[in-house]
């Protein structure tokens, strides 16, 4: 899968993908990654990407023509001259777009190419959005200084569901947000899916050795071998995590008789 990243901070990437599972997935050539700079497709002696918006108003806005002239350079043109079997998609970052999550993570897997085009200052001329972006997206309700951080955020949750990335393809599928709907219902070894992957739901807490540290000890349950008991009791930190968390995430999750069981004795605790 091929990344392409247009900014005017091109060394912002440059340790960001220098470590883990994306710098394993393009030294392997599972991942391509491109970042190109905008300042490359102007055309006036200072390089020149922003100006002032028009009808007044407080900062600076990026200029529509290096932007077209980058996603160009790239094979990109319009929307309207471009077909879907090319596999590509373009993505503005942006405060005003529609929130980014693991569901479109995994839509997004199904690209052949991806080119996330950053926004600066006040954003990106509304043209580029209409003409030439196939999604407007953001990571939160909150501002960032530019796109680059959200890019690398997109960057990396889409490309570690590249296969073969991770290494081993169960990490991404039983982590919180990790399964679609979809999948929830499958049996695996006879147990419902839903015991075994997040299903919607926040992941189990995690441990690891040694078994005692600064006087709390790992769950006894996690350590007696009765996988059937452990399943039962990961799926209930599950229930708790996500009910003290993400409580809204309760109400599209898929829950069986048995996890609404579990739900209405943690209501009763009053966790907190």
């Amino acid at each position: 899968m091929q990344f392409d990243i247009l900014t005017i901070f091109p060394d912002f990437f440059t340790s960001i993908f220098d470590h883990g599972v994306l710098s394993r997935g393009v030294g392997t050539g599972l991942l391509g990654l491109g970042v190109h700079d905008l300042r490359t497709w102007t055309t006036d002696r200072h390089r020149t990407v922003d100006d002032r918006p028009f009808g007044g108003g407080e900062g600076m806005v990026l200029k529509p023509e290096p932007i077209s002239l980058a996603l160009r350079s790239l094979g990109l043109g319009p929307k309207s001259e471009r077909s879907p079997e090319d596999g590509s998609c373009v993505l503005l970052m942006s405060a005003q777009g529609r929130p980014f999550h693991q569901s479109i993570a995994r839509e997004l897997g199904s690209y052949k190419r991806l080119v996330l085009v950053c926004g600066r200052y006040e954003g990106v001329d509304e043209r580029v959005n209409e003409l030439y972006c196939d999604r407007e997206v953001s990571i939160g309700d909150y501002v960032l200084s530019g796109g680059e951080l959200a890019a690398a955020v997109i960057v990396d949750a889409v490309g570690r569901l590249v296969p073969g990335v991770l290494g081993n393809e169960a990490s991404s599928e039983f982590e919180s947000f990790g399964q679609s709907d979809a999948s929830i219902s499958t049996d695996v070894e006879g147990v419902p899916r839903s015991q075994h992957g997040a299903g919607g739901l926040l992941d189990y807490p995690h441990y690891t050795r040694p078994p005692e540290f600064e006087g709390m000890k790992v769950p006894e349950v996690l350590q007696n071998g009765d996988h059937a008991a452990i399943r039962r009791w990961r799926r209930e930190q599950q229930l708790r995590k996500t009910l003290l968390n993400r409580p809204e995430l309760l109400e599209s999750a898929a829950l069986d008789k048995a996890d609404r069981k579990l739900l209405e004795k943690l209501l009763q605790e009053n966790i907190s």
